[in-house]
């Protein structure tokens, strides 16, 4: 009788773990969306990478500064800073800002 109890069991386990697996891709297909509904329009990002490579420059332009510096976040290039702006959320890229600003100072 153990034996069979286990059996039932097992069927059941597998008939649950089908729908389980199956609703996984869906849960992560739900939290892209609602990353990407989440990210920084176009006007946001390019002020945002402007003001990037403002910070950037001035770095540079501060040996102090320009010795410290390394890493994406102090990418000259306006792109760099406009694309991965385009991926997060507002206050993600607000804090990235904040970040630079921090340093400069």
């Amino acid at each position: 009788m153990h034996g069979d109890a286990g059996d039932n069991n097992s069927a059941s386990d597998k008939v649950l773990k089908k729908p389980i697996c199956a609703s996984v891709p869906m849960v992560a297909l739900t939290v892209l969306m609602l990353l990407t509904a989440q990210a920084a329009d176009p006007g946001f990002c390019r002020a945002y990478a402007e003001a990037a490579v403002n910070q950037v420059r001035g770095a540079l332009a501060n040996p102090a500064c320009a010795r410290g510096i390394q890493g994406t976040r102090w990418s000259p290039e306006h792109r760099v800073h406009l694309d991965w702006c385009l991926t997060q959320p507002i206050p993600t890229a607000e804090a990235e800002r904040g970040a630079r600003t921090a340093y400069l100072r």
